[in-house]
């Protein structure tokens, strides 16, 4: 099977979950749409969004961080964007990077239909090339929280980048998911043990499941 056979295959569930949206869920209502992705992944099809049970943990920390400006790493179907776009102040923004184009495309759609395009700026690409030039490419100065969500060998270097990068400031929060399974060992020893961090550890559930994960909160001490 070709690489692009392959790429296809991987858009056809996220396709359906688009499809079960649109004809479920309210236009123009994020939470609607939030949990409409919920009900689809709990009933019909099991998929890798942060999920409802650590997604209100990520909204937690999202309300007590108060950020103007968010940097998602790794979109899917906007699920985990949607979430936390809703929550913003007015007139804070998030960026995200996809990786994947089938998934960056599935998202903006979903992110259309919730209403919230004009909150939700999303990059196609790989994150090391991206991120070095979201100061002078996208005008970012520095982010206030980071969600860390797609590739786990990418957590580590990735948190480097940011910080060689200058877009980390003292009290930029980062949260990571799926530190337990399917595990971000690298991540956790770094954030942890190199003074550069404070670190809270939340246990929960890989979504739609009862098995043990959780998420990683480090604060920058700049």
């Amino acid at each position: 099977m070709n690489r692009s056979s392959v790429t296809a295959m991987a858009g056809e569930k996220e396709q359906r979950i688009l499809e079960f949206v649109k004809q479920n869920a309210v236009r123009g209502d994020p939470q609607s749409v939030v949990d409409h992705i919920d009900k689809y992944c709990i009933q019909k099809e099991w998929a890798m969004n942060v999920g409802d049970e650590k997604g209100l943990i990520l909204d937690n920390v999202v309300k007590e961080t108060d950020p103007s400006l968010v940097l998602e790493l790794g979109t899917y179907c906007g699920y985990s964007a949607l979430r936390i776009a809703q929550i913003l102040k007015p007139n804070a923004c998030l960026i995200t990077i996809e990786k994947e184009a089938v998934y960056a495309a599935v998202a903006r759609e979903m992110i259309e239909f919730a209403g919230l395009k004009d909150k939700i700026k999303i990059i196609q690409g790989f994150t090391e090339q991206i991120i070095p030039g979201l100061r002078t490419d996208y005008g970012v100065e520095n982010v206030d929280f980071v969600f860390i969500d797609h590739f786990k060998e990418r957590y580590t270097a990735d948190t480097k980048l940011l910080e060689d990068c200058g877009l980390l400031k003292k009290g930029s929060v980062l949260l990571a998911d799926n530190i337990v399974y399917p595990g971000a060992p690298d991540f956790l020893e770094y954030v942890r043990t190199s003074g550069r961090y404070d670190c809270t550890n939340y246990p929960s559930h890989i979504e739609y499941s009862d098995k043990p994960d959780a998420l990683e909160k480090a604060v920058f001490k700049g």
